[in-house]
């Protein structure tokens, strides 16, 4: 290509060279590398072996490794996976063997059972030769200096470096195609007088003298004339004087040949043009090493397996995370499990459910925003008390942990909608929270005495119900508050009474329900459709009859009929139970007993479990993810 258009440029020559191709295969992954090195003749390229899952019985999985990245030893790399899984660092591996025969390589890496392979393959490719850089350097001598070439200028060098060798050769190859010629044409001049030439050689007293005989005599050279004297007698039958003037008639069309060459650039690359193709078609073969897509660079989640956990946050500000099957179903009215063990003065203030892939936006009471990912938060039992969020999170002297939403990623579409407990709302673009600082940054400007107490992600679509203690609600749609920007103050969302404060912010969901649940342990399921529309700011409407006997209200989700909701009280008990345990009833009842409370215990927070995943309607399951499939038994069970 570059013969034949000089002015190609990389990206016509990468269009025929795709990269390196190992001879012990491979994949590289990502182009930018192999980019790099052909445009500055410098690069790094990720090498990884070519591996593959197969299902084993019993519901096990291993990793086939077929080919590994070039320069690796096979015996070492075994050895070290060995002593890997030996040290604990490597969990989930059963047993490892190499299978490798005369077809090709095979290592065969078992997972333990129900362990995620892809998951034991990526922690492989971090902590092993699985995954190995090659640095590549094209550097050459140019002019006796090194230098270090792009693609274009080493395939420029190598055609100067062939068009020398195939001027020199061709040189080389015509002047001795000449000396040959000028050796023939005096053999053929020797027969043709060759009963005086020998005549004359008889009498001569020494080859010297019979040398220079022939040379004054007949006028042959110096070479012709010993040619002639170290010539064979059998040159002078007749089949070899035919194959003498055979010789002579061939060399005379290669003369010319090697004369065309040198007098022509043009032929001269022909013939570079000529040989390259007869060593590819020698040599050539199919590509070995396989070259993917760019591979991101490997995130601590693609090392864990992901599942749901449960995260529980006391009120002292104790957080853990933990299975969201260690939780087991109950009818209502149970006694509840245990989900933390807790000091005498500190209850559990939230519990949510949460994927270990996501993101954790957490918010203060001061309007301070944070950001975590769920599988940094340390896994527990169920009960430890967890570790102290301050540790995790770097948050000011008297600032509390009030909301928190889970994110897969910060979309500009989505909105946070922010719910302050004095009722003030607000709206933002979901991008303006997507690099928050160590420090944290702020979320909302709160005015003395404001708390912030409820996030929402939506898609600017929804309809909001905002919820109080004393047992008021209001509903209106999102589009009545107004975007503004992350350190924005909001807009009124309900007119407080006196001593009165928003404890609860939802989304309305299509078929759903308003489950209230009261500090005493009574909840309350009424329809959605028994809250109007009404317009932002105003007092709203009676949402539950608060009394002595029921207490004031505590939280309130909206629910389905599959739905499960878990509540936990102030010393550290959960019950989960069903929904539809919960008979549907109008705005003015008071509810019924949801759960039994010991002495002074009062509820604490609620949290709705979905026995489907399913994503609110204009939410991404980012949005809804507080909210995912929790597995539990076909049975249930009080304890």
């Amino acid at each position: 290509m570059l013969i034949d258009e000089p002015e190609t440029e990389l990206n016509g020559l990468m269009a025929v060279i795709q990269g390196p191709d190992f001879p012990t295969g491979g994949i590289i992954c990502g182009r930018d590398g192999i980019v790099d090195a052909l445009q500055t003749g410098r690069g790094t390229l990720r090498i990884r072996a070519k591996a593959h899952v197969e299902q084993l019985k019993g519901g096990r999985e291993a990793i086939i490794v077929t080919e590994l990245p070039y320069q690796v030893n096979k015996a070492a790399l075994l050895e070290h996976i060995a002593k890997l899984v030996q040290d604990k660092q490597l969990e989930g591996i059963s047993d490892l063997r190499d299978e490798s025969d005369k077809d090709g390589l095979r290592v065969v890496i078992e997972t333990k059972r129900d362990v995620n392979a892809q998951v034991v393959l990526n922690q492989l490719y971090k902590h092993t030769q699985l995954e190995t850089t090659f640095g590549v350097i094209m550097l050459a001598l140019v002019d006796g200096r090194p230098r270090v070439l792009s693609l274009k200028q080493l395939l420029q060098q190598f055609l100067l470096h062939r068009r020398e060798i195939v001027v020199r050769r061709t040189t080389f190859e015509l002047e001795r195609a000449k000396a040959r010629a000028h050796i023939l044409e005096g053999l053929k001049k020797a027969i043709s007088h060759l009963d005086a030439i020998i005549k004359a050689i008889k009498q001569s007293k020494s080859p010297a003298e019979a040398k220079e005989t022939l040379m004054k005599r007949w006028d042959f050279s110096d070479k012709q004339a010993q040619a002639i004297l170290e010539m064979q007698l059998q040159r002078l039958t007749a089949l070899e004087r035919d194959k003498l003037e055979q010789e002579y008639l061939e060399l005379i069309k290669r003369i010319a040949y090697y004369e065309a060459i040198l007098a022509s650039e043009r032929k001269v690359y022909e013939v570079i043009k000529d040989e390259c193709l007869a060593l590819k078609k020698r040599f050539g073969d199919e590509r070995r090493t396989q070259i993917v897509g760019e591979v991101q660079e490997m995130k601590i989640e693609d090392l864990i397996a992901e599942e749901d956990v449960v995260i529980t946050i006391s009120h002292a500000g104790y957080i853990k995370r933990l299975p969201v099957s260690g939780y087991r179903r109950q009818k209502r009215g149970g006694v509840g499990v245990t989900a933390m063990e807790t000091k005498e003065e500190d209850f559990v203030e939230h519990l949510f459910v949460a994927s270990t892939h996501e993101y954790l936006l957490f918010f203060t009471t001061q309007g301070q925003a944070h950001w975590l990912k769920v599988h940094e938060v340390p896994q527990a039992s169920r009960y430890a008390k967890g570790t102290a969020v301050v540790n995790l999170i770097a948050l000011e002297k008297d600032e509390r942990l009030s909301t928190f939403v889970a994110v897969k990623s910060f979309d500009a579409e989505k909105f946070l909608v922010l719910v302050t407990k004095h009722g003030t709302i607000k709206r933002t673009p979901l991008d303006a929270y997507g690099n928050p600082r160590k420090a944290g940054i702020i979320a909302i400007s709160l005015e003395k005495g404001e708390e912030l107490i409820k996030a929402h992600v939506t898609d600017g679509r929804q309809e909001i119900l905002l919820l109080t203690r004393q047992g008021k609600a209001i509903r209106f749609p999102e589009e009545q508050v107004r975007e503004v920007g992350r350190s924005a103050r909001g807009v009124r969302g309900i007119s407080l009474g006196k001593s009165d404060e928003v404890i609860g912010a939802e989304l309305v969901r299509a078929d759903s329900t308003l489950l209230t649940v009261t500090s005493l342990g009574f909840g309350k399921r009424t329809t959605l459709a028994e809250y109007r529309l009404q317009s932002r700011g105003g007092k709203g409407i009676i949402n539950i009859k608060a009394t002595k006997k029921n207490g004031e209200v505590v939280g309130a989700r909206t629910v389905g009929d599959k739905d499960d909701v878990m509540l936990i009280t102030q010393e550290g008990m959960v019950v989960r139970s069903r929904v539809k345990d919960v008979r549907a009833t109008g705005r003015n009842a008071q509810g019924v007993r949801f759960i039994r409370l010991h002495g002074k215990d009062r509820v604490a927070s609620v949290a709705r479990v979905a026995l489907e995943e399913e994503a609110e309607p204009g939410e991404s399951p980012a949005a809804a993810a507080p909210e995912k499939t929790a597995k539990t038994p076909a049975k249930t069970k009080k304890r």
